[in-house]
Order: structure tokens, then C-alpha cells, then sequence
């Protein structure tokens, strides 16, 4: 896995603040840096190489609404509003 690809749920997102966006999302990383400043000045004295923050669980992003909240509202949504079924076409003679 890349450093810095994010493992996402194989389950079906919904958004929960537009609820029309199934399709479009982004995974947000975090990357931490660890820095030493001046107390006095707030300069930054020292700064190690950045790295990437494992979280426990992905940050999303509805790339329709831009609303960010964690995997499991989005699953959750999807799962209490699931996909409608497509109507039936039924031929009569």
C-alpha cells in the first residue's frame, strides 16, 4: 500500500447532509510534523521529516457538498436509505 493511500470500507457511501451524492467522495490523510519553536518568539527551531498519520478510521469528503465527517456516517446513511429499486417494466399484449 502507498504511504500515503488510505483503506476505505468496500460498503456503499450515501452523504448525509446533501443526501444525493453516492458516487463522488474524497479520503482525507493527515500527515504529522513534529516541530520545536522559541517560547518567547515562536520561531521554529527544529523540524523533523513529515510523516504520515495513521487514523483509525477515514476522515471522508462529499466532493458534492463538501461536508467531512468520518467513514461511518457515511456508511450508515447508505445503509438507512438504500439504493432504490429500478422500476419493473412490465409488457401487456
Amino acid at each position: 500500500m502507498d504511504m500515503f493511500e488510505q483503506p476505505a470500507s468496500a460498503l456503499p457511501y450515501f452523504c448525509p447532509n446533501c443526501r444525493s451524492n453516492r458516487v463522488k467522495f474524497s479520503l482525507i490523510a493527515g500527515v504529522k510534523q513534529r516541530i520545536r519553536k522559541d517560547a518567547a518568539t515562536g520561531a521554529i527551531l527544529a523540524r523533523d521529516d513529515a510523516e504520515f498519520a495513521r487514523m483509525e478510521e477515514p476522515t471522508v469528503q462529499c466532493e458534492v457538498c463538501s461536508f467531512i465527517g468520518n467513514e461511518q456516517r457515511f456508511i450508515k446513511q447508505a445503509q438507512r436509505e438504500p439504493l432504490p429499486k429500478p422500476p419493473q417494466v412490465v409488457y401487456k399484449r
